[in-house]
């Protein structure tokens, strides 16, 4: 039982423990999971963007143009060059928080102003003056919503205005990997959209933007009139947008490579000559700024944008925690191989539900924690089971071999899995079956004990294995008392049938040794059994120093109290409510009494068995018989006594004889009864004053 307690203990610690390390979310659990969200996204289907077009300020530009940063008319040149070729939105990011040192912002304030370009601002940690602001309504009424977003004291915006101004800032996760961009960020209360968000409100021509709130946060952007599926852009609670990699775009370097393929794109400038741009770390590699605002575009152009949802961290919560109790219990109850296979069996369940989700919904969901308290529980669970059931097949024939029959001791080895030591509630059916007036049968072997010993022997032995051929344990010997049980250690199907089919079979056999006793000159042996059924515990049962394997319970006493009114009643054999409820289309039963045993206030229905049903079927004389003794009981307790008695005395040879000393004990408690005062609400309950 020890063991068995730290097994559970520390399983469940586990479980609580891994539960509570993703509820805390440590840096470790976090990467983890965004590697995972990782994999998910690399293994997209690549696809062709030919909406965006990247610019880009390399080698050979420099070389032509001098060193960086360039006078302003060189740049106003390359926006004049793209416009002649026919392109669409310019996107800059290039910030111009101060003035031109050649003097030349007049140039670029011409090639910017009504010309669609977007142009860069940035959030600042210094309290600076804020920067050129749009609009934002807010629709779902939690305005506290902005405080989710990403917050800045203050803007470092450009020097004059254009179409469009848009934020350059990106937010690496933990692990310094952009992953997500946020599409608003907060500088003293004012929104400020990313610089690509900018874009396609220039390219609609729309003053503002709208922000759907919930009461946990952001839930979505929406550029009005921008042709993308519900209108809206679905981001985090903190308005973050995961990028998704799988677009490619196509590169031209400025100077090196013809314009003319920009007609009708939105060209993204960006600069990749050496040592003028830092590249940002990505799940893909190394990506230079310009191509996170094309990610970033690209996602929200070509298709719907990945999410997760709200409730995702709950429910991974909830999978967590579920998911390792049903693994810790399922260790407790199944053969290690059948908790391996569970474990194969959940892990791909796992994998291809989070596939499925994010195939069909595109929801980011967690396999990593879930994965890991598969694992590392289930692994416990199978280590601690096939050290227990090594365990378990080492004692079985020790603890059981003299309980059970050789064949149900090797079906436990063979499946020890069906046995459960210790203390265990169930369901059983019990027999008490004692010899009858052994007091003149031992005065027969006053001086000669060992023969006593042999005639009992002689007797305990063929009822023993009559009992263990209908899957019966032997419990104990009390002197020439049998006590057997069923179901238990292992299920009996039909226990009930198998208890009373074994004590016909004792009374049968029974026959055949006292033909025995007679020819060797002794007293016959007659018996009397009783069976009950019922919920009792069962298993090892004592001290630590020594212990048996037995049961306790008010159905075990019932039926050693019903063998003891066996003799009283007339008949070999009695049962109980419960177990006659179970055998009737099985053997001819006959209700004797409701009776109060010694010791006991609450009366209950007892039983006796003819023999098996199909002989009794056949006899003319049974269906009557049966009728007249069902009206005898009821005519017993309607208080009227002398018909009940007139009614037994007309049974006397019925069932073969067999009930007579019933039916002549019946008439005497009849004449017994009409001498007592019973109340007016008794229900023929008979208190017995004998065991």
């Amino acid at each position: 039982m020890g063991k068995i307690l730290t097994h559970w203990s520390v399983a469940l610690l586990t479980v609580f423990a891994i539960t509570y390390l993703a509820w805390n979310n440590p840096t470790l659990v976090q990467v983890a999971k965004l590697k995972a969200f990782d994999y998910q996204l690399q293994n997209e289907e690549v696809v062709v963007d030919d909406n965006l077009i990247y610019v880009t300020l390399g080698e050979k530009s420099i070389e032509e143009n001098g060193q960086w940063p360039w006078p302003r008319d060189k740049i106003a040149n390359l926006i004049w060059e793209l416009r002649q070729e026919g392109a669409g939105i310019i996107i800059l990011p290039i910030l111009f928080s101060e003035e031109d040192r050649f003097g030349k912002d007049q140039d670029l304030w011409d090639a910017l102003n009504m010309n669609g370009v977007v142009i860069a601002q940035t959030g600042s940690s210094q309290k600076t003056t804020t920067g050129v602001f749009r609009p934002v309504n807010m629709v779902g009424g939690n305005k506290d919503a902005s405080n989710n977003l990403f917050t800045y004291n203050g803007m470092l915006p450009p020097i004059f205005n254009s179409d469009g101004v848009g934020v350059i800032n990106t937010a690496p996760e933990i692990d310094g990997v952009v992953r997500r961009v946020p599409l608003l960020i907060n500088v003293q209360n004012e929104l400020y959209p990313n610089i690509a968000v900018e874009a396609l409100r220039v390219m609609v021509g729309v003053p503002n933007y709208y922000m759907k709130t919930t009461p946990y946060g952001i839930d979505s952007i929406r550029v009005k009139g921008f042709p993308i599926k519900r209108g809206i852009i679905k981001t985090d609670d903190r308005a973050r947008l995961f990028l998704r990699w799988n677009t490619e775009i196509q590169t031209l370097d400025y100077k090196a490579d013809a314009l003319y393929p920009v007609e009708g794109k939105t060209v993204i400038i960006g600069i990749t000559a050496e040592g003028l741009a830092n590249p940002l770390a990505t799940p893909i590699g190394e990506k230079y700024p310009h191509e996170i605002i094309g990610a970033t575009l690209s996602t929200i152009i070509l298709g719907e944008t990945v999410s997760r949802p709200m409730w995702a961290d709950l429910y991974e919560l909830g999978a967590i925690l579920a998911m390792g109790i049903i693994i810790v219990i399922a260790a407790a109850l199944l053969p290690y191989m059948v908790i391996f296979g569970l474990m194969i069996g959940t892990g791909v369940g796992i994998i291809y539900g989070v596939g499925y989700f994010f195939t069909k919904e595109l929801w980011l969901l967690d396999p990593t924690m879930p994965l890991f308290m598969l694992t590392l529980v289930g692994l416990h669970g199978i280590f601690n089971r096939f050290v227990k059931e090594f365990q378990l097949k080492q004692q079985i024939k020790k603890q059981f071999g003299t309980y059970l029959s050789p064949a149900m001791v090797q079906k436990l080895q063979k499946n020890p899995e069906l046995l459960k030591l210790g203390g265990d509630t169930r369901y059983m059916t019990f027999l008490f079956c004692d010899i009858r007036g052994f007091t003149p049968i031992s005065e027969q072997y006053k001086t000669n004990p060992q023969g006593l010993t042999e005639l009992v022997n002689r007797f305990l032995t063929p009822m023993t294995d009559i009992i263990m051929e209908n899957d019966g344990t032997i419990d104990k010997y009390m002197g020439d008392c049998i006590m057997a049980f069923w179901n238990a250690p292992l299920d009996v199907p039909e226990q009930e049938g198998k208890a009373v089919k074994s004590a016909v079979k004792m009374l049968e056999h029974l026959k055949v040794l006292n033909k025995e006793l007679e020819l060797d000159g002794m007293l016959p042996i007659n018996i009397g059994i009783g069976i009950n059924s019922g919920s009792v515990v069962v298993g090892n049962m004592g001290s630590n120093q020594r212990f048996d394997y037995s049961v306790l319970g008010d159905a075990v006493n019932l039926a050693a109290r019903l063998e003891g009114q066996s003799k009283g009643y007339g008949v070999k054999t009695i049962i109980g409510e419960d177990t006659a409820k179970e055998i009737d289309d099985m053997f001819a039963v006959l209700e004797l009494d409701k009776i109060a045993v010694k010791g006991k206030t609450e009366g209950v229905k007892i039983f006796t068995v003819l023999g098996e049903h199909k002989w009794w079927n056949e006899n003319s004389n049974y269906v009557w018989d049966t009728q007249q003794h069902d009206k005898m009981l009821q005519l017993y307790r309607q208080k009227n006594f002398d018909a009940a008695a007139s009614f037994a005395k007309d049974l006397i040879g019925a069932f073969k004889g067999i009930m007579d000393g019933y039916y002549e004990t019946w008439i005497e408690r009849c004449e017994e009864m009409k001498s007592k005062e019973l109340p007016d609400d008794w229900d023929g309950t008979y208190v017995a004053t004998t065991k």
